[in-house]
C-alpha cells in the first residue's frame, strides 16, 4: 500500500484514497456499482464490465503458534496437518479457499477443516486460540503477532494471484496515471520482498 499511495502523491490533496479490508466478491461488487475506482483483490468470477490486470503470485504459508512443537519445522508438508486441529478460509475467500482445498486433495491424506474463518484475523485467533494450523497467503505475515509464527510450505506451494482490478468504463485520468504506473509498482514490491 505504501507504494501504492507514493504512485499517487503529487495527487494526494486533490483526492480521497480509503483502505477498506473487503473479500474479493465484495470488492468486484463495489467496482461494479462503480463505488471504488481500483482494488487489489483476488480472483473474481467473470465480470465481463471489469478487467482483471494480474501483479503477483503469492504462494500460501503455515500459520502456528509459536511455541507449538511443529513450530521447530523449518516447512510444513501436508503430513503435518493430519491429527492437528486445521483451520481453513471460509467460502467468502473462494480463490483462497480453492487453492487450500486443492492443495489437501491432492496430498490424498482426507484432511478436512475442524474450523473455517471468515478473515485474516479471525484466522489468526483461531490459531492462538485452539492451537490449530492454518493455511493462509503469506502476505498474513505482516499479521502476526510474536505468539504466533509463519512456515513455508515443502515443495511448490499453492499461490493465489493478486489482481488489480478496475472498471473497464472507468475514465478517470486519476486511474489512467495509477495504471501508468503499475508496472513500476511491481517491480519496486518483488525487489523489497527479494523476488527476481
Amino acid at each position: 500500500m505504501p507504494e501504492a499511495v507514493r504512485i499517487l502523491r503529487s495527487e494526494l490533496p486533490n483526492i480521497e484514497i480509503v483502505i477498506s479490508s473487503q473479500t474479493s466478491p465484495e470488492l468486484a461488487g463495489a467496482l461494479l456499482r462503480r463505488k471504488i475506482d481500483v482494488a487489489f483483490m483476488r480472483p473474481a468470477q467473470q465480470m465481463p464490465d471489469l478487467v482483471f490486470k494480474p501483479l503477483i503470485k503469492e504462494p500460501l504459508i503455515a500459520i502456528v503458534r509459536s511455541d507449538h512443537r511443529l513450530a521447530a519445522l523449518d516447512a510444513f508438508s501436508p503430513e503435518n496437518l493430519v491429527g492437528e486441529t486445521f483451520i481453513s478460509v471460509a467460502n467468502n475467500a473462494p480463490a483462497v479457499r480453492a487453492a487450500i482445498d486443492v492443495y489437501l486433495k491432492c496430498s490424498g491424506l482426507g484432511i478436512t477443516p475442524d474450523q473455517e474463518a471468515t478473515s485474516t484475523y479471525m484466522a489468526i485467533s483461531l490459531v492462538v486460540s485452539t492451537r490449530g494450523i492454518a493455511l493462509l497467503p503469506l502476505y498474513t505475515q505482516n499479521f502476526l503477532p510474536p505468539s504466533v509464527t509463519s512456515r513455508p510450505l515443502e515443495g511448490e506451494a499453492p499461490t493465489i494471484d493478486l489482481l488489480l482490478g478496475y472498471h473497464k468504463e472507468n475514465n478517470s485520468p486519476l486511474l489512467k496515471l495509477f495504471l501508468s504506473r503499475v508496472d513500476n509498482l511491481i517491480d519496486r514490491v518483488l525487489k523489497r520482498a527479494g523476488e527476481p
